[in-house]
């Protein structure tokens, strides 16, 4: 059982919705970043969903986009990554975190060494945006293989023909992707995610997590209420990048966080 299984487990037994928080790593820089991933968990956050920063992130929006950019000129790589999450786990061993991003870098790294010092530095998860189901071998059977778990994206577009192939190999959860687009495009509304998450929750004993388009406590609540939790990303990246202290940040995620425990 990983730290995301065990989580989930947590939070079910505890009747307790899911809130999963999104940073870049290392934006604006290693050390605030470090900060703010530390605080997350007394924030209120579930699991931490951490981004490696990319150089053509073709499935973000600007927001994350710019973050990935800032990270990267002050010399962000997936070593420093690594190493982030290292710092992170001197002080908690519980939290899961999850690695958000795109093959390239992984696949530069050589699939093996990779698993083995993701592994080792403590990440718990995988979300790769560019590696359909129809490459599995490639990479999701592997890590699951070395204990991680590996987390599939669902969508409106994703059609019950589709669906069954999407959750094949899924593991920890199923991140359902409330909008067609890029991230931080438009609001998410419960009224079009619900049946979405029945229509998954049908096909699999996964959790399923909401991202995209939620912004504030309100939406964090009124989606989780519909799912098992939610995602919230740009929002919170964008108010890291408006000069926020991480002090301010983290209060920001607080009520992101304690809307949708309420749920």
């Amino acid at each position: 059982m990983t730290r995301i299984d065990a989580k989930f487990a947590r939070l079910k037994a505890e009747g307790k919705k899911a809130f999963v928080s999104y940073v870049m790593a290392g934006d604006p820089d290693f050390d605030t970043s470090l900060e703010l991933v530390k605080g997350l968990p007394a924030a209120g956050v579930d699991v931490i969903e951490l981004g490696l920063p990319f150089t053509d992130p073709m499935a973000d929006g600007p927001t994350i986009q710019l973050a990935g950019q800032r990270a990267l000129d002050r010399g962000m790589t997936l070593d420093r990554t690594l190493d982030l999450v290292r710092a992170f786990r001197e002080a908690d061993t519980e939290t899961p975190i999850v690695l958000m991003g795109y093959y390239n870098p992984i696949y530069s790294r050589t699939v093996p060494k990779f698993l083995e010092q993701a592994k080792a530095a403590g990440i718990d998860g995988l979300i790769v945006v560019d590696l359909p189901p129809e490459e599995d071998e490639e990479l999701c059977i592997p890590a699951q293989a070395a204990g991680l778990n590996f987390i599939r994206l669902a969508t409106p577009t994703t059609d019950d023909k589709r669906l069954p192939k999407v959750l094949q190999n899924t593991s920890g959860f199923v991140y359902y992707v409330s909008i067609t687009g890029i991230t931080g495009a438009a609001e998410a509304q419960a009224t079009d995610v619900g049946p979405e998450v029945a229509r998954i929750k049908a096909q699999t004993d996964l959790p399923v997590i909401v991202g995209f388009g939620i912004r504030t406590p309100e939406a964090a609540e009124t989606i989780a209420s519909v799912a098992d939790g939610c995602v919230v990303g740009s929002a919170i990246v964008g108010e890291l990048a408006s000069g926020k202290s991480v002090s301010e940040v983290l209060a920001f995620v607080k009520g992101l966080a304690d809307g949708a425990h309420r749920a």
